[in-house]
């Protein structure tokens, strides 16, 4: 959702507490700063004038910060809300389409089964019928019913006993009839009278021999059950939530809570994302609605969507984390230095805020001295410093808990992406357990080992047949590299597309002797067996996953004849999952990973299949089944959010069914490099307790180099400036200059500084330039300069007891920090830059002081 310049504030601020105490912050400091200008306009108006300009400019920032603070806070937060439900809501339909898309697999194949087919047609009496849809039904437990009607309506084998059908009136069978393809039904419908609604998958079946319509073959989807899986794994089991899927008309099909909204209702939608409120039954919600896309040319059922609705008063109550109190600092600050890119509003309130910090700022620096004047310039005095506490207190706050706002939000979508994602390939993997283990059925199949076991050797004809029901297989499944029959030695006797890239066969190839002895001891036609993720198995042409069943011999289902084994193309099924997944998500990766991190399928070039990734959070990887975490970290050089879910299985699969292998969905997002100069990164972390506020204290300017805190007096320092206006003018030999600085009053030049990169000449490292950085103008007996610092901090009063002489260096000479001041009672110590020690040590010679400007066109 992109994040609306119109959204309206006043409509949200009641129901968040945080934005609404910070708004009352925010405006009890504008009206301070109004109080203290007007103050000072009507008692002391000659003593202030100089400082009159800084008091406007003030409550003009100040005014236009307010406004635009609070719209920010209360758009991301609307804009975390609506990405999590919007997340949830294409949980709820992708995750339909991809089903429903296999059911329509399942019915166009089963229809052609030979058995069924001849049943139906009245060629074959029904033995065995039933127990042939029992195992189909013990293997696809996504249906509930499994129906093989005539063409008069006659239903002539069914599973649900719990629901006894005659036969059926309803127009779908001629429908069916009359159709070449599958049809999909959702309705009320007399094939399943217990049932308010039904989906049901009909299609046609063929005479063997005329190829005349006989019949129908029904599948009734487990839809309830289905839903409710799909709800409890998304976000909306939470409670706060309710999830929903809506036919054409807007109607509810499926609700994760029907006390709540219940089926039939017809609600609102939103499928622009707008944040916009809607009501519903007196009661007032934000809103996603997504709608159905195409999977594998399969659009899902017409007009289907997935619907979230949260109330708003419970939208804004609760939040997953705190994330930034538990960030390292270095982290932290690195990843706010590239909100310009991943947060623009909040980009721009840290300029703005810095803009009127440094106001503030020189403000308390120009007031500096002055408390011994009169009483009235006294009192103003004393109310612009402590309002200019308060007021980089409030700032800070604020700013932290918009940007906590804007991590907490990717942390909880990139949980909500990965879960999706670990969600899909259960499913999809479901399937092939499914598949290989009704092949291995096959009377064709049964038919080609129990002769081959019998006689030694296969027929020709029998090849022929089998190799022509794996081709036909294959051509309806394509998610499969190829299907092969194996016999007990592990002799390939038949496949599909039996011809590799490589020029081989895999007719030449044997299965391995592990895998085949784990099937030949699979106990009954319900296991299966999955071979390890490799690339070195039969019929692989890549790393991935085999699936495995046993084919019995005919007439005895006690006695194992070999196996038929598919070959999942896994890779770009699952490439493909991801890829489909991060629609929308431009700086987001996503991978699949094993437990030791071996890359089984990603979108990230730096991380291919077949690489080891390297976390870093190690203990993702050991997340547990069923769960998911995220972490803000560096991750190759790139502040990044890594999230990971690891699969729960789906139904049997991976739960009851004996098969275990966990998979990892990982999504990777990132905000920016690394940047090795840490200068840059500088904390505004030191908070300072003045040690006095008597007349016969010191104040200090402090400021950052580096993350290191520095202090001049006052009396020294005349304002502080951008660096950003720094105009890179040669100035000679001069070491460490870096061009100069004009300053401004009352809109006018009034002359221009050399401005010195203090930094580099502590340090000896060139300072890296920042929206930060500032340049603090001062002044020493007639010589100005400026030097370019990493950040302002502020103006405090310290008694003289708590200004001690620094430790002398041998060899004597200029000291540049000649004071030390212990603040916060010893705790913190502030190194005291010495004016006239600077003055001299960037002289080019002894006596010589290039440091007044000279004129600058």
């Amino acid at each position: 959702m992109a994040r609306d310049n119109d959204i309206h504030i006043d409509t949200f601020i009641p129901y968040m507490r945080d934005v609404a105490r910070c708004e009352r912050s925010l405006h009890e400091l504008n009206l301070l700063w109004r109080l203290i200008e007007s103050s000072a306009k009507m008692n002391c108006a000659e003593e202030a004038h100089s400082m009159l300009p800084m008091m406007a400019a003030t409550r003009e920032g100040f005014q236009r910060l307010e406004l635009d603070l609070v719209h920010s806070m209360v758009s991301e937060s609307v804009h975390e809300v609506m990405s999590e439900i919007a997340t949830c809501a294409h949980h709820v339909i992708d995750i339909v389409v991809r089903n429903l898309y296999e059911r329509t697999a399942d019915v166009g194949f089963l229809a052609t089964d030979r058995t069924l087919c001849n049943y139906v047609a009245g060629i074959s009496d029904g033995r065995g019928i039933m127990e042939r849809l029992g195992e189909y039904r013990s293997k696809y437990t996504v249906y509930d019913e499994i129906m093989l009607i005539n063409t008069e309506g006659t239903v002539l084998a069914q599973i649900d006993e719990s629901s006894p059908v005659e036969g059926s009136l309803d127009p779908l069978l001629a429908q069916t009839l009359a159709s070449d393809s599958y049809l999909e039904t959702f309705r009320a419908c007399d094939l399943r009278p217990h049932k308010q609604q039904a989906l049901l998958y009909t299609q046609r079946m063929l005479h063997p021999s005329t190829g005349e319509p006989c019949g129908v073959l029904c599948l009734s989807f487990d839809f309830e059950g289905e839903m409710a899986g799909i709800f409890a794994g998304s976000s909306a089991a939470q409670g706060r939530s309710v999830a929903l899927l809506l036919n054409a008309q807007n109607r509810v099909i499926a609700s994760s809570d029907s006390d709540w909204i219940a089926l039939g209702v017809k609600l609102p939608t939103n499928q622009d994302g707008a944040p916009h409120l809607y009501t519903h039954s007196g009661r007032t919600y934000l809103v996603q609605t997504v709608s159905a896309t195409d999977y594998q040319g399969y659009p899902g059922p017409e007009g289907w969507k997935g619907q979230v609705m949260i109330p708003i008063e419970q939208a804004f109550g609760t939040k997953i984390m705190r994330c930034i109190d538990n960030l390292p600092q270095d982290v932290a600050q690195g990843l706010l230095g590239h909100a310009k890119s991943f947060c623009p509003p909040l980009y721009d309130i840290i300029k703005a805020a810095d803009a009127i910090r440094r106001v503030v700022w020189n403000g308390q620096v120009m007031t500096a001295g002055q408390r011994g004047g009169s009483s009235r310039l006294k009192s103003v005095l004393e109310q612009i410093g402590e309002t200019g506490a308060r007021t980089n207190v409030v700032f800070t706050q604020s700013i932290r808990d918009l940007y906590d706002t804007v991590l907490s939000a990717g942390l909880r979508d990139s949980q909500s992406l990965t879960q999706l994602l670990v969600d899909l390939l259960d499913r999809n993997l479901y399937e092939r357990a499914n598949d290989c283990r009704w092949w291995a059925l096959s009377p064709v199949l049964r038919q080609l080992l129990s002769h081959t076991t019998a006689q030694g050797a296969p027929s020709a004809e029998l090849l022929e047949q089998a190799t022509r029901v794996l081709e036909h297989i294959n051509s309806l499944y394509t998610v499969y590299t190829r299907l092969m029959v194996y016999d007990r030695q592990g002799r390939i006797l038949c496949a599909s597309r039996p011809d590799m890239a490589s020029g081989h066969s895999v007719l030449e190839q044997h299965i391995d002797p592990a895998t085949l002895a784990a099937v030949l001891q699979l106990k009954d036609s319900q296991q299966y067996h999955v071979s390890p993720w490799s690339d070195a198995q039969a019929g692989a042409e890549g790393a991935t996953y085999v699936y495995h069943a046993a084919i019995r011999q005919e007439g005895d289902s006690s006695v194992t004849v070999g196996g038929i084994a598919i070959v999942f193309n896994a890779i770009p099924e699952m490439q493909a999952m991801l890829t489909n997944a991060l629609v929308g998500k431009p700086k987001n990766q996503a991978l699949y990973v094993n437990r030791q991190g071996l890359v089984l399928a990603s979108t990230d070039p730096a991380s291919p299949p077949g690489s080891t990734v390297q976390l870093p959070a190690p203990q993702l990887l050991q997340v547990q089944a069923g769960q998911s975490e995220a972490v803000i970290a560096v991750h190759q050089q790139q502040y990044s959010i890594v999230g990971a879910s690891v699969s729960r299985g789906y139904r049997e699969f991976k739960t009851t069914d004996g098969y275990g292998d966990d998979v990892l969905a990982l999504s990777i997002e990132t905000f920016g490099q690394v940047e090795t100069d840490t200068h840059g990164l500088v904390q505004a972390a030191h908070a300072v307790d003045g040690t006095g506020s008597g007349i016969g204290g010191v104040e200090m300017a402090t400021f950052y180099v580096g993350a290191q805190l520095f202090a001049l007096r006052a009396e020294s320092v005349l304002e502080a400036l951008p660096a950003a206006a720094i105009s890179p003018v040669s100035a000679g030999r001069l070491p460490y200059c870096l061009g100069t600085l004009a300053r401004h009053a009352q809109g006018q030049v009034t002359g221009y500084v050399w401005v010195f990169d203090l930094g580099e000449l502590l340090t000896g490292q060139r300072t890296r330039l920042t929206e930060q950085s500032q340049v603090v103008v001062l002044e020493h007996g007639a010589r100005k300069l400026g030097v370019l610092v990493s950040a302002l901090h502020g103006v405090h009063h310290f008694e003289h007891a708590s200004i001690i002489p620094a430790p002398s260096m041998t060899g004597g000479g200029d000291m540049l920090v000649s004071e030390l001041i212990k603040a916060n009672q010893g705790a913190l110590l502030v190194q005291c830059i010495n004016p006239h020690s600077l003055l001299n040590t960037l002289q080019r010679k002894p006596g010589e002081v290039a440091v007044a400007a000279p004129a600058v066109e």
